[in-house]
């Protein structure tokens, strides 16, 4: 991953996106119970999604709590430096139901890769999730290329 921002110094990277039964918010280690819980309970139905199965994310094994806010800790670390940007996805209140990935491609930093998943028993958001997000991207970010794989 490459050490410079991203985007532009001058743009102002959003802080949130709602969408209908769920708004986004940079993701953090205060997360890191109820993302770990979401995600552990999806696995399989995660890595089946559109741009995961060739990552071996979420491992098969799923990880600790700790190992969690490890990796928790690390986007936002990129988030602030703007090396990357990961959003946790919020249904009612403030349970995770899934997540979002803004990051340079491993093989051409001035594309935008974008994954995301949603947890098995909110399967109903992840084409609204999609398209939202898909939207979002092409008016509201400076990219001028996003990978994103559609939902079939």
């Amino acid at each position: 991953m490459t050490t410079r921002s991203f985007v532009p110094d001058e743009f102002t990277v959003p802080e949130s996106l709602s969408g209908d039964g769920f708004r986004l918010e940079p993701l953090g280690p205060q997360h890191n119970e109820a993302d770990h819980r979401a995600w552990m309970s999806s696995i399989e139905h995660i890595r089946a999604t559109p741009g995961f199965a060739e990552r071996g994310w979420p491992p098969a094994d799923g990880m600790t709590r700790l190992a969690n806010l490890l990796d928790l800790e690390r986007h936002a670390r990129d988030f602030q430096a703007r090396r990357g940007f990961t959003y946790t996805v919020l249904g009612n209140g403030d349970e995770v139901v899934g997540c979002v990935y803004i990051y340079p491609s491993r093989t051409d930093a001035e594309v935008a890769e974008v994954r995301s998943w949603v947890r098995a028993d909110r399967t109903e958001l992840d084409g609204p999730l999609h398209t939202a997000v898909a939207d979002w991207l092409a008016s509201d970010w400076p990219f001028k290329e996003v990978r994103y794989l559609s939902r079939s």
